[in-house]
This record gives structure tokens, sequence and C-alpha cells, in this order.
């Protein structure tokens, strides 16, 4: 289960796409949740996902 707060979820997603995950695609088909939802979410709260760094800045 993935943090409902903005800020929580941007730690815990860039954590795991340091750690574990090539890119976001492979992360949500990892954890099994949406990744459009996940940029929609962190895109609301300011925050854009940059492939080539693979992480939200």
């Amino acid at each position: 289960m993935l943090p409902e707060d903005p800020i929580m979820l941007l730690s815990v997603i860039n954590m795991k796409l340091r750690d574990q995950y090539a890119s976001l695609d492979d992360l949500a088909d990892g954890l099994d949740v949406s990744a459009e939802e996940i940029k929609k979410k962190l895109e609301a709260a300011g925050f854009k996902y940059d492939s080539a760094k693979n992480q939200f800045k």
C-alpha cells in the first residue's frame, strides 16, 4: 500500500525507483498500481517525472 500523503508518496516512489526499479512503468507493474495515478497524484503536488533520471522532482 502506497501512502496517500503526496510528500510521503514522493519519498517512497523515488526510493523504490532508485533502489529497485529501472522505470516508473516497471515500478507500477511490480507493485500492481497505475503509473498514471502515481503521476497524477505527484503532479498535483508539483512534482514531475524525469525519465532520464528515473525520479520525480
